[in-house]
């Protein structure tokens, strides 16, 4: 199953052996709840997580109970003597007030359908301890009720206030002073006087978000529906905080509500007969309101989600098959933190993700069989936050996350991109044991590296991964950093928590989306203008370039850090100074993106958090190459030229390949070594012509690593120069000046000579000289040679020791002389 569901509470073994022991002990047995079994259900979830039920006795008395989520204990609240049928019921935050609607029982012993002189009636009870019950409503329409729970540190609170919604389509405050008598003793001040307002009216819809204390209703203005917020305060303030038009239809004669309490089970049988509405917030400022019409059609159902953060919406239309399959159950939507979930009992399950819903490829539908289309209970549905699903009919709490093993398994089977995208997402957004998901992904990767031909597996992961593994460092990271390798909206007022997140999330889609996102083409441009200045021999100061590799020994400490076992491959053995500089620009460029908009967080913060980042990517890249280095069981001697390679290194080379075109594309860095080993490998698996054209289009980087090797390892067979001087000729002048004093050849003598000769005619002035030549000083009778050798020495003399490479003064015009005629020789057959 897609959805991992962990009981949180249950209903039955949480409450009912309780009951039961506490029945026996007064001698009642366990009749109080073996004849009125069905009587014993959840009414309400407060904000602190405690759950309040109610049951029977016999004699038909109600009893309140409430279940303590943190203590795992039970607390009995208050008791009715008489036969009631509970609508609705809440507690204060201190346990000291109990609210409850109740209706008369029918003879049947159902609930009254509200007849005309039936009444429902409104009680605000004082229960610690046990005292006074008012009356606040007696009504011929039923009636819910919900204390405001604050988030306030004072305890316990001087005032209450209390939630009142009418079927008659308006919503009460009360305000309810309390002090204390007696000790502990709690009772209402001016019980006979309870101040109280109207919050709002004329309503078709409303729903109560318990975590956050916020109330969301829907007006029909003019036949269309607006969506307004209020939010709630822990004095008695409370606010309009927006107002928006949604494109829905709903009827000035319906009524419905959502999360205040459990709703009429006769009404849940006839779910598909009515629209679905509700709204999903969450931490990082997200704001999703998900609609489905009520079901004209059993061919198929329509269903929208309006993401509010982002600016747009989506309409989503999905076959429900054969008329046979006639729809018996409502569509259900679940808040799962980073996505919404759209479930169809017996149908489909679409996951949505609700932080990117610009790519419909980064959702993932699921239908087809039993497994996935049964994986949650048929009942009435709850979606509360922190991703908990109350099912109302079997009194149980679900906590509920994306099942990693499932979609790890999944992965494996999907057959087109868009679900092997989607996976991979879900998959890094759980963020328990992400070493373990990580090394199960790369397995995948590396069995599966040409399946994919609209997004490429290695860059997909590495930018999604490293997204995910710093996105809870603060909410605003998707605007901020790349989440996707294929990426391709009047609002509130100045307000604290989640307000200001919201306001920030629609300001980036006003007017910075997608420019606010991260690149490396700065870094691109700026690592090309260094390497630049390096092979003409010129560089900027000495205090630049040593901050920017300053902060590449940080990153790859931060790497060396993460991985505290010997590795398996040869990397990190070199300093590898190009790589280097590119570490340590994109060190310095992101921490310069990230402090222009994240502003209030410490700087210490963000450095840390781009460390993290980077050296995520790199750890990635280790974490592919380890992979595949065991997979292949290959060993460190593979760093040797001197033999030809097995197909396990082949393999591994392909690996490496895939990995250098996925990083180019987006100019990631790659740990030192990486082009080192991956010449290695290229030397020994591909024949020369092959080598050369990866070589010439810039497949393979030749480091002065890997050729001093080269030129070390091979010997002089013919086959062996013609490959020396192949690579020689293809190196940068100055590294290539180095390479060839290490090979005793006449090519690198020629190359020597060519260079050094360059080097002193590029700045000659042509001055008078002698005729005469003194044939002595000359080992051969070649006038036009003896000539250009005389030059050659005189410029030398002037110039006192300007030689083809410092630090070596052996290469002078009688250096020049003897390659001269050692290559003329060659040439001639001599």
């Amino acid at each position: 199953m897609a959805l991992r569901l962990a009981a949180d509470f249950d209903l039955r073994k949480d409450v009912l052996p309780g009951l039961r022991a506490a029945a026996g002990a007064r001698g009642g047995g366990a009749g109080i709840l073996e004849n009125n079994y069905e009587s014993l259900r959840v009414l309400n979830v407060e904000r602190n997580g405690n759950i309040i039920y109610t049951y029977k006795d016999d004699k038909g008395n109600v009893f309140f109970g409430l279940f303590d989520c943190h203590t795992r204990q039970n607390e009995h609240l208050y008791t009715f003597e008489k036969d009631l049928q509970v609508v609705s019921c809440s507690v204060n935050r201190e346990r000291t007030l109990l609210a409850a609607s109740l209706v008369q029982s029918t003879k049947e012993g159902r609930r009254n359908e509200l007849q005309p002189g039936s009444k429902c009636l409104t009680l605000l009870v004082e229960i610690h301890p046990v005292n006074n019950v008012k009356v606040l409503k007696a009504v011929d329409s039923y009636i819910w009720v919900q204390f405001l729970h604050p988030h306030v540190e004072s305890n316990p609170l001087p005032e209450n206030h209390l939630l009142l919604i009418s079927e008659e389509k308006y919503i009460e405050q009360f305000h309810i002073q309390v002090i204390q008598e007696d000790g502990n003793g709690v009772v209402i001040k001016n019980s006979g006087h309870l101040p109280r307002e109207r919050v709002a009216e004329d309503f078709v819809w409303a729903q109560w978000d318990t975590s956050e204390q916020r109330l969301y209703y829907v007006e029909l203005k003019k036949s269309r529906s607006i969506l307004k917020c209020i939010q709630f305060y822990a004095d008695e303030n409370f606010n309009l905080m927006f107002e928006a038009p949604l494109d829905i239809a709903l009827s000035d004669s319906g009524f419905n509500l959502v999360n205040f309490g459990c709703t009429d089970l006769q009404d849940q049988e006839k779910f598909s007969e009515h629209p679905t509405l509700c709204v999903f917030t969450n931490h990082t400022g997200s704001l999703c309101v998900c609609y489905s019409p009520k079901l004209d059609s059993w061919e198929q159902i329509t269903y929208s989600v309006f993401y509010f953060h982002k600016g747009h919406s989506k309409t989503f239309t999905a076959a429900l098959g054969s008329a046979d399959s006639r729809v018996t159950k409502g569509i259900t939507f679940l808040n799962l933190d980073y996505f919404v979930a759209v479930y169809l009992p017996g149908h489909f399950f679409h996951l949505l993700n609700i932080q990117h819903p610009d790519l419909v490829c980064h959702s993932l539908f699921l239908t087809g069989n039993n497994e996935v289309v049964d994986m949650l209970p048929h009942g009435p549905l709850q979606s509360l936050s922190g991703s908990l699903i109350l099912d109302w009919c079997s009194g149980r709490l679900y906590r509920a996350d994306l099942n990693r093993s499932y979609l790890l398994e999944f992965l494996w089977d999907a057959r087109l991109d868009w679900e092997k995208m989607a996976v991979l997402h879900c998959v890094l957004s759980c963020r328990q044991d992400t070493r373990f998901l990580e090394a199960k992904i790369i397995q995948w990767i590396s069995e599966n590296i040409s399946a994919c031909h609209s997004f490429d597996l290695i860059q997909e992961f590495i930018i999604a991964s490293s997204y995910w593994s710093i996105y809870p460092e603060t909410g605003n990271m998707d605007k901020l950093l790349p989440y996707s390798s294929v990426l391709t909206w009047n609002t509130v007022h100045s307000f604290k928590g989640y307000w200001e997140k919201l306001h920030s999330n629609l300001e980036y889609v006003k007017y910075s989306e997608p420019h606010s996102h991260y690149s490396n083409s700065v870094v691109r441009r700026q690592w090309h203008s260094l390497i630049s200045e390096e092979k003409t021999g010129k560089r900027r100061s000495m205090a630049y370039v040593r901050n920017i590799l300053d902060n590449a020994i940080k990153v790859i400490s931060k790497l060396e850090a993460r991985h505290l076992e010997p590795r398996l491959t040869p990397l990190f053995q070199e300093e590898d100074n190009h790589q280097r500089l590119l570490v340590g620009l994109m060190v310095s460029e992101l921490k310069d993106h990230l402090l222009r908009h994240l502003r209030g967080v410490e700087k210490k913060r963000i450095e840390q958090m781009v460390l993290d980042y980077i050296s995520k990517q790199l750890d990635l890249i280790c974490q592919i190459l380890e992979a595949s280095w065991r997979k292949h069981n290959l060993h460190p001697w593979i760093f040797h030229f001197n033999r030809r390679a097995s197909a396990a290194e082949f393999a591994v080379f392909h690996i490496m390949t895939r990995i250098l075109e996925a990083t180019h594309s987006l100019f990631l860095p790659l740990p030192p070594g990486f082009h080192t080993l991956h010449t290695v490998l290229g030397v020994r698996c591909l024949p020369l012509h092959n080598l050369l054209h990866y070589i010439d289009n810039g497949v393979l980087l030749l480091t002065e690593t890997a050729v001093t090797r080269l030129m070390k390892d091979l010997d002089n067979t013919e086959k062996s120069e013609k490959l020396k001087f192949s690579i020689i000729v293809r190196l940068p002048p100055l590294i290539g000046q180095k390479i060839c004093r290490l090979w005793d050849h006449p090519m690198s003598s020629n190359i020597i000579s060519r260079n050094h000769v360059k080097r002193l005619l590029q700045d000659y002035k042509k001055q008078p000289r002698s005729s005469v030549i003194d044939k002595s000083s000359y080992s051969v009778e070649f006038l036009p040679l003896n000539y250009f050798t005389g030059i050659l020495t005189d410029i030398e003399s002037s110039s006192r020791a300007l030689n083809a490479f410092e630090g070596h003064d052996n290469v002078d015009a009688k250096f020049v002389e003897e390659a001269a005629l050692k290559h003329t020789t060659v040439l001639l057959g001599l």
